[in-house]
């Protein structure tokens, strides 16, 4: 486990500017993504507030195809009820991948999806090629999580300086309402049995990111995922809370590039760790 650092970011440029929308129907669902880049194939699963392009896709689209997939249930798309599990949306991802003529990729998914990213290597070893799992929620401690009721105090528990970013208008309540029941119903319990059981067996190489200062996934979770996973790094964002692609946006990307371009034999100097310092 090792520490990733990284100067304050200004950000210039609108994040995702480069990203195209676009749809793709399976299993009669129609699912947005937006895509840019070329190269391998890097599948991009959202938190839980839904799609939000970062600097860390823009600068992953520099080496990747990058395809940031919404889930079904969020932004203008309806619910889709026969979506029970994380596992059912991983199911349909894949058939939305094979529509697309893609048969092998790599997975970064944020928190909330994080279950979805396992149950999708799980279920197709063939297909993912690594996974990368950012402030992941798939294990959770049984202990309350801070509560936030205002737009500031969310901003604060997402950011680690919310004072220093530009952040698009909330959704509408509608939105939401509809956002949040999606999770609810998708999420599951805090500790999964099946998965955990599933997680054990699986022999790709993952990396698991945490943020620093993150409250809602804190980092001191971290050393389950290392437990249970076969193969699996730890990195820690330094000064990142909950939204590591929004706070350490070069940094984020760069382990990520690392990671997938090395998998199994990547390696970390412990003299010097320190990145974009």
């Amino acid at each position: 486990m090792v520490a990733v650092t990284q100067s304050a970011q200004e950000q210039t440029a609108e994040p995702g500017a480069a990203f195209v929308e676009r749809t793709v129907e399976a299993d009669g669902c129609r699912i947005r993504y937006c895509e840019a880049g070329q190269g391998d194939v890097l599948l991009a699963f959202h938190g839980g507030g839904g799609v939000r392009l970062t600097g860390a896709h823009d600068l992953l689209a520099e080496r990747y195809r990058v395809l940031a997939f919404e889930v079904p249930g969020f932004g203008d798309s309806p619910i889709n009820e026969r979506l029970t599990s994380q596992r059912d949306v991983a199911a349909l991802m894949h058939k939305a991948l094979a529509s697309l003529g893609i048969a092998r990729y790599g997975v970064m998914a944020h928190a909330f999806t994080s279950k979805l990213g396992l149950w999708l290597a799980i279920d197709q070893p063939d297909a993912v090629e690594a996974l990368v799992l950012v402030a992941p929620s798939a294990i959770k401690l049984d202990t309350p999580r801070p509560k936030a009721t205002t737009e500031a105090e969310k901003l604060a528990l997402l950011h680690a300086h919310p004072e220093r970013l530009k952040h698009p208008p909330p959704p509408s309540p509608e939105v939401d309402a509809k956002q949040r029941a999606t999770v609810e119903r998708l999420n599951g319990p805090t500790r999964e049995p099946e998965l955990e059981a599933a997680m054990a067996g699986l022999k790709l190489p993952v990396m698991a990111a945490f943020g620093t200062r993150d409250r809602l996934n804190p980092p001191e979770i971290a050393h389950l995922y290392k437990e249970i996973l076969p193969s699996c790094h730890l990195m820690m964002v330094y000064d990142a809370a909950h939204a590591v692609d929004v706070d350490r946006p070069e940094a984020l990307a760069a382990v990520v590039t690392d990671f997938l371009t090395l998998r199994d034999r990547f390696l970390v100097n412990y003299e010097s760790s320190v990145i974009h310092p």
